[in-house]
């Protein structure tokens, strides 16, 4: 029985180059649409800042607004000393949160990714384990507070956010890949584990550290939980912490009408709506900034640290 052949035609380069072209487009026209989701929510925040607050309030968030106004930052900027201390407080935290962080996370990383290392497995699961499970804020609370003594210190925002499970395991299968020949070579060499580590671990690991990096920082920048908790100084209160505290005393103020009119203040003139977005350009303003700066790193390590089994 003759089986009928079927002629496959060979698809010409032309052709494949017009479908590569055509899948191009729909991929940039999706991150396009991506992108627009993005951006429009943030266009909408940075207008409603200087937007009027009866113009929110009878005609809600618009892109164009009915009135023009920067009622919001001059509530946020009437005390600019308090604000500009406010900056510095957050900056020396996350700078100095950052460097430590990132220099622990890659010193533990490195050795849960050492194929000598004997107990590695173990060591691995009990840094695994802390994702798990947490010790409660109470007890967390009781330890920074009556043991280590640091209330109203900024070590007591600095030192929970030093080390993360989760950016330990990023940065321990980053550095798993790195070729253990090369250590070893360089231990034939005589140089010592500090050298290894800062000299050849340390650079090989830049895309891995821009990540994390920029990470921890944004963790740091955006905390005032912790600072709510054991900051009470007002010297020492972060920028996030003040806004928080700014916004919570504006929301009583205008749902107290009777306690405000005894003060001889116009509830209806405190901008509620306006400074809420006047606060949250404020807050985010100087990473947006930093952001762009560490992109190209960010983007090559995305995937860098992927875990292995």
């Amino acid at each position: 029985m003759e089986h009928a052949q079927i002629a496959i035609k060979p698809i010409s380069r032309s052709s494949q180059i017009a479908g590569q072209a055509v899948h191009r487009h729909v991929i940039n026209v999706f991150f396009c649409f991506i992108s627009a989701l993005v951006f429009i929510p943030f266009l909408l925040v940075v207008i409603s800042s200087f937007s009027d607050e009866q113009s929110i309030i009878h005609n809600g968030y618009r892109f164009i607004p009915e009135k023009w106004s920067i009622e919001g930052y001059k509530l946020v900027f009437q005390s600019p000393t308090l604000l500009l201390k406010a900056y510095s407080i957050t900056i020396v935290i996350t700078v100095i949160g950052t460097l430590a962080g990132l220099l622990l996370t890659a010193m533990t990383g490195w050795v849960l990714s050492r194929r000598d290392y004997r107990y590695n497995r173990q060591a691995t699961f009990y840094v695994f384990f802390t994702m798990l499970f947490s010790g409660g804020l109470v007890p967390f609370y009781i330890l920074m507070t009556q043991y280590l003594h640091l209330k109203d210190s900024l070590l007591a925002v600095i030192i929970p956010g030093l080390l993360n499970p989760f950016y330990i395991m990023i940065m321990k299968g980053f550095l798993s890949k790195l070729p253990y020949e090369m250590i070893e070579s360089a231990k034939v060499d005589g140089a010592s584990e500090i050298r290894i580590f800062f000299t050849m671990v340390l650079p090989l690991s830049t895309p891995a550290l821009a990540t994390l990096g920029l990470t921890i920082s944004f963790n740091y920048w955006n905390e005032w939980f912790n600072a709510m908790l054991f900051i009470d100084k007002p010297n020492l209160v972060t920028l996030q912490l003040l806004l928080v505290r700014m916004l919570s005393t504006i929301e009583y103020l205008t749902s107290n009408a009777e306690f405000v009119k005894q003060l001889n203040i116009q509830s209806a003139e405190l901008p509620k709506y306006s400074v809420r977005m006047a606060m949250a350009i404020l807050a985010a303003g100087p990473m947006l900034c930093v952001f762009p700066m560490f992109q190209r790193y960010f983007v090559a390590g995305l995937t860098l640290g992927s875990l292995k089994g």
